[in-house]
């Protein structure tokens, strides 16, 4: 092939792929179809052909890893030991818990299983398979506390259109699931689980989150109290980001989880579960990213630093030199890195690729600063450049992953301040639903109450009890009138 028809191809290549790289909405003007083409064309998950299931890239993975490899350390220090149990499930299990059961029921996906006679479960959370295994396992006090995670996939047979991470007939996630002796140990730890999410997403994701309690109609089927952590997308709805469930003694009751105590006598276990899913990767999108594609915290990143080279035939080998010692360079001090040596795309075009994709810093390095010693870094986040000499490299992209990471966060904390709104009376409250916003106020906790409200705003509810603060906003309820039990945030949510 001559060069001339290898650079028509290249060309070709080039501006077909250019075609269907950059996003063809703002995050302003359509929302829902920007977040879609984001994970799209970034590469982080795709439609599967079966309905409402999701084929999660390798891109979408890593970061998934990032969430695991940070939690699997917590595990090991609180000593939680990861295992396995089935995925299906004997209908007969669902059927000892009747709240647990009634509040699965709609999303449950079943298969016949004419050999056996009787129906099973595609898991959609695994309390009960499990506390079958804990009632042949928990004997004693000795046996206790026992403390499993599994991760795993679940499936919920949604009806609504599929939001890629957000909601889909099969997902990832973790489940924590723990038995205790006393009360008091098992809410202990279900408010530690919840506090630990917290600083899980505020830390590693760069998500600021209310924590609360929910409320009886938004409780856990089958628990006495959930504890979760609330974010808040642009779009003016809420995402619910980790839940921890203290489940009391309500399955060990059904599944005749009983141990004998030191006062040799038989008791019931108390237990909690507690889960996060991949679910935190579309908030990732959501919160983060811009009109230009993903924008990732370093500390949750896959690939950190991307080095593009501004090649010239006559310097070509001189700055691919460099630019490979500048990547080994990185590397050795565990920074992933990587070289985009590809000839067939401009240094613009990669600039957009690699902005699509989220890297958190680019180097751009040339001729002329080859000659100066000095590369050009540039965030994602804010797009800011700066010179910096090869010999500072390392110290400098280290502190600029702390500030990027601590200005991502502090972009969304402003954002998350500034939509929510003390609210004393009825007309402030429709006000701030109606504009997509957080109204915190009383309630009189009723679930009746809350339906009614629900209605009324077309799917305001109630994210989560303030925890914190005590002292009602108002005497009585934002809705009924009747007297209030405590502070609640309301808005719309995925």
């Amino acid at each position: 092939m001559t060069t001339n028809n290898k650079q028509k191809e290249n060309n070709s290549t080039q501006n077909s792929k250019q075609n269907t790289l950059g996003l063809t909405v703002t995050k302003h003007q359509d929302i829902a179809e920007w977040y879609s083409q984001i994970i799209l064309k970034s590469e982080m998950a795709e439609y599967a052909p079966v309905k409402g299931c999701m084929i999660i890239r390798p891109l979408g993975y890593a970061v998934w890893q990032s969430v695991q490899d940070y939690f699997n350390k917590w595990l090991k220090e609180n000593k939680v030991s990861n295992a396995y149990f089935p995925l299906f499930i004997p209908e007969s299990f669902f059927k000892k818990e009747a709240a647990h059961a009634q509040g699965f029921k709609p999303e449950v996906a079943w298969i016949a299983n004419k050999y056996e006679g009787e129906r099973i479960a595609v898991r959609p959370t695994s309390e009960t398979i499990i506390y079958d295994a804990y009632s042949r396992w928990i004997r004693s006090y000795r046996d206790l506390p026992l403390r499993l995670n599994q991760w795993c996939n679940v499936v919920r047979w949604e009806t609504e259109a599929t939001k890629l991470f957000l909601r889909t007939r099969e997902f990832l996630w973790q489940e924590g699931h723990c038995a205790y002796a006393t009360h008091d140990e098992c809410e202990e730890e279900t408010k530690k689980v919840i506090n630990f999410y917290k600083k899980l997403v505020e830390e590693l994701l760069a998500i600021p989150v209310l924590l609360g309690e929910k409320t009886e109609a938004e409780r856990f089927a089958g628990a006495i109290k959930t504890y979760t952590i609330e974010a808040f997308m642009p779009d003016g709805k809420a995402l619910q980001c980790g839940t921890s469930h203290n489940l009391g003694e309500n399955f060990s009751k059904a599944f005749n989880i009983i141990y004998k105590g030191e006062d040799e006598t038989d008791h019931y276990v108390w237990q909690n579960s507690w889960g996060v899913s991949t679910r935190l990767l579309g908030a990732i999108v959501l919160l983060h990213g811009d009109d230009k594609g993903l924008v990732l915290p370093p500390r949750i990143a896959p690939l950190k630093v991307v080095i593009v080279p501004i090649l010239f035939d006559k310097s070509k080998e001189t700055v691919l030199k460099k630019a490979r010692e500048l990547e080994e360079k990185l590397q050795r001090k565990g920074i992933e890195t990587k070289l985009d040596a590809r000839e067939e795309y401009s240094p613009g075009f990669k600039f957009n690729e690699w902005e699509l994709k989220g890297v958190p810093v680019r180097l751009e390095l040339g001729p002329k600063d080859v000659e100066k010693e000095q590369v050009v870094i540039v965030r994602r986040d804010t797009g800011e450049k700066c010179f910096v000499k090869f010999d500072d490299i390392t110290k400098t992209i280290t502190t600029l992953f702390d500030d990027i990471q601590t200005q991502m966060f502090t972009k969304a904390k402003k954002l998350l301040e500034s939509k929510l709104f003390i609210v004393k009376d009825s007309e402030k409250f429709k006000e701030v639903i109606e504009a997509r916003g957080i109204a915190k106020t009383s309630f009189c906790g009723k679930p009746s109450c809350e339906q009614v409200i629900k209605d009324k705003t077309a799917g305001a509810s109630t994210r989560c009890i303030d925890i914190h603060e005590k002292k009602l906003i108002i005497q009585h309820c934002i809705n009924c009138g009747e007297k209030a039990k405590y502070n609640v945030y309301f808005s719309k949510s995925y």
